[in-house]
């Protein structure tokens, strides 16, 4: 009872009054507890494989959450005129650990992804999409008659865009590649470019996406693994194939925890790229949905944040959470879609859930932001509401007088 109390009071104050948004906090953490448990159980055979440790993942998993959480903490305290003032800064940053990945960079799996830090592998271009974010965010701030008025302000950010995209497709990550392409289209989108302009860079786009498929073996057998993944359930298909037969068995509400077969080192990644794979064996239809309505409400959450500060003419955080919004929407699409089949395989982590100390530390920065923007919103529009003018009401004795005046 006393629990329950304390939750009511939790979510019974006005969510004017409150200093930031406790349900965005709340679905962040079930998220990350969601993840802890189905790491915990996908990641047991791989961990036992390599170090006859069945819970290596989730000890790092678990320290990754820790440090998520410690840097959420420390996020939220930092103005968001500072991450302004120095986006620049951490775009060049983002730039040189792309760069440096190529050089210097570990290879996991035919790909130059990760650069090692000790015991730690970091993956730069996950928060290169974060650096994206916050450049198209400010570019946007500095510029944006110019976007709505010509095709050169649409072109510009398109330039950084080409680098960071040609440094992706180095290493190879196609996935990360579409990724800030769409966050970045989306937040010119947002914000009035002109639709031609719009469309034609958009097709553009498109046809270079298509090419880089079409000219790849790799890409493009991963594309008819996915139309057809039945007609080569042990070569090209095997993982979409071994996904959707752990779809096939979760049935409405699974095999239960921990009782999955797929990840018996079956069903490859089960933790990472496919860790909605094992969630659905293992808690069915019902416990995919509830983490799809979760990770929607992240989202909604994120552009319901951006659309108050824009209306509080906070230009910048509002850009920075609608393309958080964006991400995060995209990405959940395509890691969902890809592990039941809807999408080709992209290599994308599932937001908050998947395994992954990048990806998870990433994230915890965006969701800081988010709080962060919250706040200030919050305080902006404290402000409007305390210096806004109060109606005075007319006396009844000047009333009185004027009817009088007119008789």
């Amino acid at each position: 009872m006393k629990l329950l109390n304390k939750l009511s009071r939790f979510f019974s104050v006005n969510s004017e009054q409150q200093a930031y948004d406790r349900q965005l906090l709340v679905v962040v953490f079930s998220l990350m507890a969601v993840g802890l448990v189905i790491v915990a159980s996908a990641s047991i055979p791989e961990g036992i494989a390599l170090s006859s440790d069945p819970f290596r993942f989730l000890k790092r998993h678990l320290l990754y959450v820790v440090i998520c959480l410690a840097l959420l903490a420390g996020v939220v305290s930092i103005p968001m005129q500072r991450w302004y003032d120095r986006q620049n800064l951490l775009l060049i940053l983002a730039f040189l650990g792309l760069l440096a990945v190529l050089l210097v960079g570990t290879e996991v799996n035919g790909s130059h992804r990760w650069l090692r830090l000790g015991p730690f592998n970091m993956q730069p271009s996950e928060f290169a999409k974060l650096a994206i974010v916050l450049f198209v965010a400010s570019y946007l701030v500095r510029r944006q008659e110019e976007v709505i008025d010509t095709i050169k302000g649409f072109i510009k950010p398109l330039i950084i865009l080409s680098v960071f995209a040609l440094l992706l497709l180095l290493q190879p990550d196609l996935g990360s590649t579409v990724v800030i392409v769409v966050v970045m289209m989306g937040m010119l989108f947002i914000a009035d470019a002109k639709l031609i302009s719009f469309i034609g860079i958009a097709v553009s786009l498109l046809a270079v996406i298509v090419v880089l498929i079409v000219t790849s073996p790799y890409r493009m057998a991963r594309v008819f693994g996915f139309l057809d993944p039945w007609a080569d359930p042990f070569g090209r298909s095997y993982q979409l194939t071994q996904s959707l037969m752990a779809f096939g068995r979760g049935g409405w509400f699974g095999q239960g925890l921990g009782n999955s077969v797929q990840k018996l080192e079956y069903l490859p990644e089960a933790h990472t790229d496919f860790i909605m794979a094992i969630l659905a064996e293992e808690l069915g239809f019902i416990g995919v949905i509830v983490v799809i309505v979760l990770e929607f409400v992240l989202v909604y959450k994120a552009f319901s944040i951006g659309k108050k500060a824009l209306q509080q003419s906070l230009v910048f955080s509002g850009y920075v959470a609608i393309g958080i919004a964006i991400w995060f929407a995209f990405q959940t699409a395509v890691n969902v879609g890809a592990a039941s089949g809807i999408a080709p395989t992209k290599g994308l982590t599932l937001p908050l859930v998947s395994y992954g100390g990048s990806s998870l530390l990433t994230i915890a920065l965006a969701v800081g932001l988010l709080l962060r923007i919250d706040f200030e919103t919050r305080q902006a529009s404290a402000q409007v509401r305390l210096t806004k003018p109060k109606k005075k009401k007319r006396k009844k004795t000047a009333d009185k007088e004027e009817i009088n005046e007119t008789e």
